[in-house]
């Protein structure tokens, strides 16, 4: 057990990223400061390696929903909100960035490659919906339904709805396998 109160300054990773910045901290470590406070016996340190250990990979512990975050030791509801949240902003990061830095879409494997890491993982169907202006650079990406775990039902009319309201040159619908299979 890690008791953060016992750390020099140098070893709080609230103080590292003050001090440093947070590009310099573990992933275990930006967990940590998500997750705030321990628990008896147990630190905030303690339960974000007990993460990572238990799921190799961010994009792992991104797929979980609030109820399986909760079962983790240590994660409450508000501690599993808050992580949520995070998680979403950094999708939703990602995107801005893809967007940004993004060509004009010129093939159906650039959508797939765009969109694999948001959707990989997901237990149920989505179905999304990509603007584009005249230059085919993405302006908006809505999901638009959330479906079962093999299917998802949407009427055209939301689509179209969607793509006026943005005044759309073009739009991609893309939708996931939960299964895995393309």
């Amino acid at each position: 057990m890690t008791r953060i109160h016992d750390l020099s300054n140098d070893e709080k990773p609230k103080e590292r990223l003050i001090q440093k910045g947070a590009h310099v901290l573990s992933n275990t470590e930006l967990l940590a400061i998500l997750i705030n406070t321990g628990r008896r016996g147990r630190s905030s340190l303690d339960i974000a390696s007990e993460m990572l250990s238990q799921y190799t990979s961010l994009n792992q512990l991104k797929t979980l929903s609030m109820i399986e975050l909760q079962t983790i030791k240590g994660i409450g509801q508000n501690k599993a909100v808050t992580l949520l949240a995070a998680f979403e902003l950094a999708s939703r990061i990602h995107f801005d960035r893809q967007v940004l830095l993004s060509e004009p879409i010129k093939s159906p494997e650039q959508i797939a490659n765009y969109m694999f890491h948001e959707l990989k993982g997901i237990q149920q169907e989505h179905f999304v919906i990509l603007i584009l202006n005249t230059k085919h650079h993405i302006i908006h990406k809505e999901t638009l339904f959330i479906g079962t775990l093999n299917s998802a039902i949407i009427h055209p009319r939301e689509v179209f709805k969607v793509a006026l309201k943005w005044s759309a040159h073009a739009i991609i619908v893309v939708h996931n396998h939960p299964s895995g299979d393309p």
